[in-house]
C-alpha cells in the first residue's frame, strides 16, 4: 500500500520543473529518467517519468516495466513493437510526432529508428508506480542484452526452457554485448510496419478531433477512453495543449482528486500554483524540456511567452474533469450573484462588472490589443 504523503510535507516539497537524468546509452541512443530525489512530487504521486532518445539505427531491446505508461512521442518517426499480455502474435506500429500510446502492465515492446532517418526518434514516458518496486520510477526489465532477465539464470535452466543445447543456450544469452539500447548492424532487415496495427493503440494528438479551439488563444486535444480505449486498462487520462504567444491557460484544478504531472515539450512561459490557505507554492519560468507535477486540488495557471506554450500532460485518472475559476465555464458564472456579491465583500456594482467579463472566453484568453 503506497503511504500518503502529509499536508505540510506537499505544501514544503520543491514544485520547480525540472530535466532529466541520463540513465544508460550507447551508440544507438540513451534513456533518461526524473528521479525522486530531484523532483519529490514523483514520489509523492507514485508517478514515473523518463524520455527515449534514439539515434538513427537505434533499438530500444525488448522490455517490460512495473508500471503502467503513456507514451508520447515527441520527435521524429520509427517504429514500435508491442505484445500485448497472452498475444501469440506483436504488433508492428509505425509511430511519429504527436503519437500517444497506451501501454498496460505486462506489455513487451521495442522502438527501432531507421537507418536512414533524419532526426532522433525521441518518446516521452508518463506513468503510474503505485504497484511498482521504486514509488516514482519505473523499473524496467530488458529480455535480453548485458542486463537481459536470462543472464541471471544458469544455463541449465536456459537450456531446458527453450529446448537448446547447453552450449547455444550459453551463445544466444552472452552474444548480446549491449544493454538497453543499441545500434542496429548496417544492412540489417527490420520488421516493416503495418498501419493497421495502430488501430486502438494510437492515437495522433497533432491529427486528431479538437477538444477545445480558441482563437489567438489555445487548442486541445485530450485522450481518454473514448478515443483510445486502452487507457482504461491504464487508469490514466493524458491531454496536448497549445496556447499562443502571451495567452493564458484560466486558473483550474482537477476536481477528482488527481495529480497533473505536465510535460513542457515546447515553447516556454509563465507559471503559477496556489495551494492550501492561500499560498503560493510555485512561480517560476518553464521552458521545454522540463516536467513539473501540480499536487491535488492545487489550482494552476500559465501564461506563454511570445514563443507559446506547448505541453503533453497525464492525470491520474482515465477521465479527468476539471473545474476552472476563470472564463465562460467558471464556477464564479454559476454562482448565485448575491452569494458572490457577500464572499467577496464587494458592491452590487462591482459584482456585475465581474460577472460581465469572459463571457464569451472558456479555459484560454488571448492577450488583450
Amino acid at each position: 500500500m503506497v503511504q500518503r504523503t502529509s499536508t505540510a510535507e506537499v505544501m514544503a516539497m520543491d514544485l520547480s520543473p525540472k530535466k532529466p537524468n541520463k540513465a544508460y546509452g550507447g551508440d544507438g541512443g540513451a534513456y533518461y529518467d526524473w528521479s525522486p530525489a530531484d523532483l519529490p512530487m514523483l514520489g509523492a504521486a507514485s508517478i514515473g517519468a523518463a524520455k527515449l532518445a534514439l539515434s538513427a539505427g537505434g533499438l530500444a531491446l525488448p522490455t517490460y516495466s512495473d508500471s503502467a505508461k503513456v507514451a508520447y512521442v515527441l520527435q521524429g518517426k520509427g517504429t514500435c513493437g508491442v505484445v500485448l499480455p497472452e498475444a501469440s502474435k506483436e504488433k508492428v506500429i509505425p509511430v511519429k510526432e504527436g503519437d500517444a500510446l497506451a501501454l498496460p502492465f505486462g506489455v513487451v515492446t521495442w522502438w527501432h529508428n531507421a537507418h536512414g532517418a533524419a532526426a532522433d526518434l525521441v518518446v516521452l514516458f508518463l506513468g503510474d508506480t503505485s504497484k511498482g518496486h521504486k514509488p516514482g520510477q519505473f523499473t524496467n526489465f530488458q529480455l535480453t542484452g548485458a542486463t537481459g532477465i536470462f543472464t541471471g539464470f544458469s544455463t541449465e535452466f536456459v537450456a531446458r526452457a527453450w529446448d537448446l543445447p547447453q552450449d547455444a543456450a550459453a551463445g544466444l544469452v552472452s552474444t548480446q554485448p549491449g544493454a538497453g539500447i543499441v545500434r542496429v548492424k548496417d544492412g540489417h532487415r527490420m520488421p516493416e510496419p503495418c498501419d493497421k496495427d495502430r488501430e486502438g493503440m494510437v492515437l495522433n494528438c497533432l491529427e486528431a478531433p479538437l477538444d477545445v479551439d480558441i482563437k489567438n488563444g489555445g487548442r486541445v486535444v485530450v485522450l481518454n477512453t473514448q478515443n483510445l480505449p486502452l487507457v482504461k486498462e491504464v487508469g490514466l487520462g493524458a491531454d496536448l495543449v497549445r496556447i499562443d504567444a502571451h495567452s493564458m491557460c484560466s486558473p483550474g484544478f482537477s476536481c477528482d482528486s488527481a495529480y497533473q504531472v505536465t510535460y513542457i515539450v515546447r515553447g516556454s512561459g509563465r507559471v503559477q500554483v496556489v495551494g492550501m490557505d492561500g499560498t503560493r507554492v510555485l512561480e517560476t519560468r518553464a521552458e521545454g524540456g522540463c516536467l513539473f507535477i501540480v499536487p491535488r486540488f492545487f489550482v494552476v495557471s500559465k501564461i506563454a511567452d511570445d514563443t507559446g506554450m506547448e505541453w503533453f500532460s497525464i492525470i491520474t485518472t482515465p477521465n479527468p474533469i476539471f473545474s476552472h475559476l476563470a472564463g465562460r465555464t467558471s464556477v464564479w458564472k454559476a454562482i448565485s450573484p448575491s452569494v458572490l456579491e457577500s464572499s467577496f465583500n464587494t458592491t452590487p456594482e462591482m459584482e456585475k462588472l465581474f460577472r460581465s467579463k469572459r463571457l464569451d472566453s472558456e479555459i484560454f484568453f488571448a492577450p488583450s490589443n
